[in-house]
């Protein structure tokens, strides 16, 4: 197992693996786990710190994706995506609320002056939005960091390690997403830019020949069904 990474919680987002491999192009090891993963499970990959995906639920949804809480109390870095920054709002004791108009698309954000989630970065950013709830009561100890013509776009309680955006840093439309993400893994969460798919490879096969030993395994190839 990687000595240290980045666990992204998936809470039903389509790019949830997307949002791992901006971390990998990084060199640093991301991987996802269900939302709904233990904190035992989380712990077991020696994160430096964790995203919460977006998602296509609302947080008042009967059956929306929950994860564990006590994450919050884990003292690691978080960055919240979209939904995530939703359920971040929510499990801390602020409001979220339906938009009064959904933001789907190219937005421009105004970006204040201060977080080290963008440092670097200009004022105004282009970014991909995609969401219907939004933002409307923050929870203590948050602020605001960046807003679009009609809603909260980031907030921060940078005293409590958590940070959430209200767009998608992961896609390409947002151009400047990319320096967001490097922001997050190397500046805030401190993680060591050491890792490479070959080392990957290199640690599951010493751990397949640890487990093993002098036995032997079997490796059945995948092949895609034919119909």
């Amino acid at each position: 197992m990687e000595t240290q990474s980045i666990v992204v919680l998936d809470f039903g987002a389509q790019y949830s693996q997307l949002i791992a491999r901006r971390i990998r192009e990084q060199s640093v090891f991301s991987v996802v786990l269900p939302c709904n993963a233990t904190l035992e499970e989380i712990r077991s990959y020696s994160p430096v710190g964790i995203i919460l995906s977006g998602g296509p639920s609302s947080v008042y949804d009967q059956d929306a994706p929950l994860t564990d809480p006590s994450i919050f109390k884990l003292g690691l870095p978080i960055l919240g995506i979209c939904y995530g920054l939703q359920y971040m709002v929510y499990a801390l004791g602020g409001k979220v609320r339906p938009a009064a108009k959904r933001e789907y698309g190219h937005a421009k954000v105004e970006v204040e002056a201060g977080s080290r989630l963008f440092e670097g970065l200009p004022k105004v950013l282009a970014v991909w939005m995609s969401h219907g709830d939004e933002a409307e009561t923050l929870p203590d100890g948050f602020k605001l960091t960046a807003k679009s013509p009609s809603a909260v776009a980031a907030i921060e309680n940078a005293e409590k390690r958590m940070w959430a955006v209200q767009f998608h840093p992961e896609v390409h439309h947002t151009p400047l997403g990319t320096d967001i993400m490097r922001n997050f893994a190397l500046n805030i969460c401190g993680a060591n830019p050491n890792w490479t798919a070959q080392r990957f490879i290199d640690e599951t096969v010493a751990s397949v020949r640890k487990t093993v030993g002098s036995g032997r395994a079997i490796c059945e190839r995948w092949r895609p069904s034919r119909r």
